[in-house]
């Protein structure tokens, strides 16, 4: 048995994959969240009824192995997105949206059933409930020559707790906003997280659920692309267990969308979806939208500016400082190759558990 005691920062994808991976080297963990729950930007729609992803929904098993090799080990059930069909093309409000040829990609995009809460509620099963702090936000570090102490609020003031190393999964620039270092990081540090943009931070993802995928029945896939809004990409978010519904990206920029309010946004996604699919779309089942630029644990006001879906960081590993050595850094946007996918969150946690790994053969 190793002497290694490992903090882990952020309860998502990658602090979950982190916490399997330190499971299976037997090192002693604990995994702080400040949400009430798991998962980060892994969230599914509320209630009882089927489950719909208002964040990352796809996966491609092409060129992203690890989330390939994660889901067939977890035993999940994947099926392709739906494509069949027509799109429609909304240049102007002035014209009525036009029917084109579907477009296939190159790679194929998969989804996994029940939404992608499955696979991050799969890897939580997995942890015992002794490990996992809710509710807990990180506010400081100290380092010393035996490891880092964590300033912890978990609700019932401030706690202090050591660690021999830390590996932050949360995004960068909520990493370097929210959180003192004593000593200091490097300045140089400091300005690359806060430069690396938030994936998901600046946007907002709508759904309706309905009682059959009725765009179906006109021919049509349930993509749609405008240029009127508010939401400039809409797909078939049909859950293979029969459950129908269409999701989009809002296109307004995150500082009005605040302004506007949720109740406003949510009419203004409805009614462009009875512009574009007709009458039936008028009454879904139920709808809902997640403002991702609202939740302060995702975005940071630096986020608010940008417009991207996916993006390059350039991230490459910190520079070498007095921290380099206990402070691991996680989270897709740390991921070089993949970064702004799930498969990024995956490809950033090995990667920091590997440099964790030369204390363990010690």
């Amino acid at each position: 048995m190793n002497n290694l005691r490992v903090a882990i920062i952020g309860g998502g994808l990658s602090g979950l994959y982190t916490a399997r991976l330190l499971t299976q080297m037997n090192v002693a963990f604990v995994l702080f969240e400040a949400r009430e729950r798991l998962g980060g930007r892994i969230l599914s729609t509320p209630g009882n009824g089927p489950a719909h992803d208002l964040g990352p929904a796809w996966w491609w098993p092409d060129f992203q192995p690890r989330m390939a090799a994660l889901i067939s080990a977890l035993g999940l059930i994947v099926f392709p997105q739906y494509s069949d069909g027509a799109t429609l093309l909304e240049k102007s409000p002035h014209e009525t949206a036009k029917r084109v040829r579907g477009y296939a990609s190159g790679n194929l995009s998969m989804r996994i059933q029940g939404g992608v809460s499955q696979l991050t509620q799969a890897l939580a099963a997995q942890i015992a409930p002794e490990r996992v702090v809710l509710n807990a936000r990180i506010s400081g570090m100290r380092l010393s020559d035996s490891g880092i102490t964590l300033h912890t609020d978990a609700g019932q003031g401030v706690s202090e707790q050591s660690f021999t190393h830390v590996i932050s999964a949360v995004p960068l620039r909520l990493l370097a906003q929210d959180i003192h270092f004593e000593p200091r990081r490097s300045p140089t540090i400091i300005q690359r997280w806060s430069g690396t943009p938030t994936w998901m931070a600046p946007h907002a993802k709508y759904v309706a659920v309905y009682d059959r995928p009725f765009w179906h029945d006109e021919g049509l896939s349930g993509t749609a692309q405008s240029h009127v809004g508010p939401m400039v990409e809409i797909h078939d978010a049909s859950d293979a267990s029969a459950s129908a519904a269409l999701f989009g990206f809002v296109g307004i920029p995150a500082t009005e969308r605040l302004a506007m309010g949720e109740a406003a946004l949510l009419e203004q996604c409805r009614l462009q979806l009875v512009r574009l699919f007709g009458g039936q779309a008028a009454t879904p089942v139920a709808h809902y939208i997640k403002d991702w630029a609202a939740d302060r644990l995702t975005a940071s006001p630096a986020d608010l500016e940008t417009r991207q879906r996916h993006f390059a960081t350039g991230y490459s590993r910190p520079d070498q400082d007095a921290w380099s050595k206990r402070l691991l850094v996680s989270g897709t946007e740390a991921s070089i190759e993949h970064n702004g996918y799930m498969e990024g969150a995956l490809d950033a946690a090995e990667s920091a558990v590997e440099r964790l790994r030369i204390f363990v053969d010690q």
